[in-house]
């Protein structure tokens, strides 16, 4: 049995009105996406790309996307995702584009780049804070992800140091 490489595209939905993100469903970022390659690449890239093509991630409130694609076909999906000018749901037509962040290997690598991502983004709105409660409430956001990271590692420690003590 052959394991079948993927690769995973991390990417934004920009659109001038962010209320119109959280009517965006997977279905509509499936079909813009085939739509693209459709018009890019025509019935072969469509093909190539289709075949183990799924999103695997929506946040609705963020615009984040996390798409799955084949290892061999990642580079017409990615060069096919800036023609997506609208998505389409629940019969409205929304005009956004796609922001690629990241491409990794894996789920895990994804993941990490979008942790970094997010403080980064975070303390350039704290730089452009412009009174003492914005400032507070994205302080708390930042200190909130550093402490919570800092737990899952001593959280992690302590499960391997417990099985090391079994084992003994």
């Amino acid at each position: 049995m052959v394991r079948f490489k993927h690769r995973y595209l991390l990417c934004e939905v920009v659109a001038e009105d962010p209320r119109c993100r959280r009517c965006i469903d997977e279905r509509a970022v499936t079909t813009a996406a085939k739509g693209a390659l459709a018009r890019a690449y025509g019935d072969y890239g469509l093909a190539c790309c289709s075949i183990a093509f799924t999103v695997k991630y929506l946040n609705a409130y963020t615009g984040v996307v996390l798409l799955r694609c084949r290892k061999d076909f990642y580079r017409l999906l990615w060069s096919a995702l800036p023609l997506v000018t609208h998505l389409e749901s629940r019969g409205q037509r929304h005009p956004c584009f796609f922001h690629t962040l990241h491409v990794g290997g894996t789920i895990r690598s994804c993941q990490k780049f979008l942790i970094q991502y997010n403080r980064r983004q975070l303390v350039m709105l704290l730089n452009s804070c412009t009174n003492k409660e914005e400032r507070e409430s994205i302080q708390k956001s930042l200190l909130g992800c550093f402490l919570q990271e800092a737990e899952e590692e001593q959280f992690q420690s302590g499960e391997e140091e417990d099985d090391c003590a079994e084992t003994d």
